[in-house]
C-alpha cells in the first residue's frame, strides 16, 4: 500500500511539472534584466571557454612523486624531503586541482592547489592552502607561449614576523613527465633568496 502511495504521488508531481512546463516557457523576461545576444553572448563564450593555456595546464593532471629541498639560510644545508602528488581537472578543463602530501620538517604536510587561466584578466591565476597555515595564497603569472616555463607571484602573511611578504615562483617543464618549481622569498639579510626547490615526476 506505502508503494502504491508513493507511485501515486510521483505520478501527480510528474504531471505538475509537465503542466508548469509551457508557463515557465512562455515567461516574459523581468523588466531591467540584461538582454544576451549579439555580442554580449559572443564575449561570455569567450570568457567561458577552455583554450591553449588550459591545455598546458591540463599537463599535471595525474600521479606524481617529488623530492624537495628546503633552505631557510642561504648559507646553510638544504633540508631534504619527499612526497606525492595528485592532480586532476575540473568542470570541463577549466581548471585543475593538485594534492600535495609528504612530510615537512618531521611533520606530516598536506597542501591543495587550484590553476587556473584566466580569459578575461588574461593571466594564470593560483590559489594554495596547506596545513602549515590558516590563510589562503593567491598569485598571478604567465608562461611563455608553449607553456613550459611560468612564473607567478603572491602575498602572504610570515607568521615569523607577521608581516605580509611576497612570494614568487617559477616552473620549468623537461618534458611532459618531469618538471621543476621554484620558490623564492625573502632571506634573513633582507635579500631575496631561493627557499624551496621541487623535482617532480610523473609515477
Amino acid at each position: 500500500m506505502k508503494i502504491r502511495s508513493t507511485a501515486i504521488v510521483l505520478s501527480l508531481l510528474v504531471c505538475l511539472l509537465a503542466l508548469a512546463a509551457p508557463v515557465v516557457a512562455q515567461e516574459e523576461p523581468k523588466p531591467g534584466a540584461p538582454a544576451m545576444g549579439g555580442p554580449e553572448m559572443e564575449a561570455m563564450m569567450k570568457a567561458m571557454s577552455p583554450g591553449e593555456q588550459h591545455k598546458h595546464l591540463a599537463r599535471l593532471a595525474g600521479d606524481w612523486t617529488y623530492a624537495s629541498k628546503m633552505w631557510m639560510d642561504p648559507s646553510a644545508p638544504a633540508m631534504e624531503s619527499s612526497g606525492t602528488m595528485h592532480a586532476e581537472t575540473l568542470l570541463g578543463g577549466r581548471y585543475v586541482e593538485h594534492t600535495w602530501k609528504g612530510n615537512f620538517m618531521g611533520m606530516p604536510f598536506e597542501g591543495r592547489g587550484t590553476d587556473a587561466y584566466d580569459n578575461v584578466g588574461k593571466m594564470y591565476v593560483s590559489s594554495w592552502i596547506d596545513n602549515m597555515s590558516t590563510g589562503i595564497m593567491y598569485s598571478t603569472g604567465t608562461c611563455d607561449d608553449a607553456g613550459k616555463s611560468c612564473s607567478q607571484s603572491g602575498d602572504m602573511w610570515d607568521p615569523m614576523s607577521g608581516q605580509k611578504t611576497t612570494m614568487k615562483s617559477t616552473v620549468t617543464w623537461m618534458d611532459d613527465n618531469s618538471f621543476k618549481m621554484e620558490m623564492f622569498g625573502k632571506g634573513p639579510s633582507g635579500q631575496e633568496m631561493k627557499m624551496m626547490e621541487f623535482m617532480v615526476t610523473r609515477k
